[in-house]
């Protein structure tokens, strides 16, 4: 199912499939160039399905009105807090929330998690820092990730130009096989598989 959702910055497009019985969803997000059927979304999805999680794949205004160059983080963080409000407030009512996203989308998952009432958060390819900019650390976004005061997991290309965060007291960090772009989804899906099945039975009805 393909929704339009209109937010304080144009329509976004969500594409919604549905697990029966499903006691939480998993709302994802593309990265700053890229859409939403990128291999490492792709294999998250089926994954969480597959852990009877319904699935939400958000695009952002930018990218549903054809520019392929980001809006500013403002803009993304205040659309994806108003999708995530009405999905809330309909499709994904009485759903525990995990956010997430790969990249760009990520770092929005992590910016907003309060805000959105997340009970998780999953990053896929989290962008530590710029390519080549390690050694600076004006230009490191780990804060955007050590914010988050829920359960997150990170999954990260081994070679990933933009670095690797550390873990922290509520994230894990797996690596896996590649660099930015994820494109090995049998690693991905083992990598977030557990994660989900464990986050859904402690988010569940006991």
């Amino acid at each position: 199912m393909t929704i339009e959702l209109d937010t304080p910055h144009g329509p976004a497009r969500v594409h919604l499939q549905t697990a029966d019985n499903a006691t939480t969803a998993l709302v994802l997000g593309h990265g700053a160039g890229g859409g939403v059927s990128s291999p490492d979304l792709m294999a998250t999805t089926k994954a969480a399905i597959e852990e009877g999680i319904t699935v939400a794949l958000v695009e952002q205004p930018y990218r549903v009105a054809g520019r392929k160059s980001p809006a500013p983080a403002p803009q993304l963080d205040a659309a994806w807090i108003s999708v995530l409000e009405q999905l809330q407030a309909n499709q994904l009512q009485g759903l525990a929330i995990i956010a997430g996203g790969r990249s760009s989308g990520a770092r929005v998952a992590c910016r907003t998690a309060d805000e959105t009432g997340a009970s998780g958060v999953l990053c896929l390819a989290f962008p530590v820092h710029p390519p080549g900019k390690a050694g600076d650390p004006s230009k490191s976004r780990l804060y955007e990730l050590d914010a988050v005061g829920v359960p997150t997991l990170v999954v990260q290309g081994e070679n990933d130009p933009f670095g690797l965060p550390p873990e922290g007291p509520h994230r894990i960090v797996i690596t896996v096989p590649g660099n930015h772009s994820l494109r090995n989804t049998a690693a991905i899906a083992a990598a977030v598989t557990p994660w989900l099945s464990e986050h859904v039975a402690s988010s569940s009805p006991s």
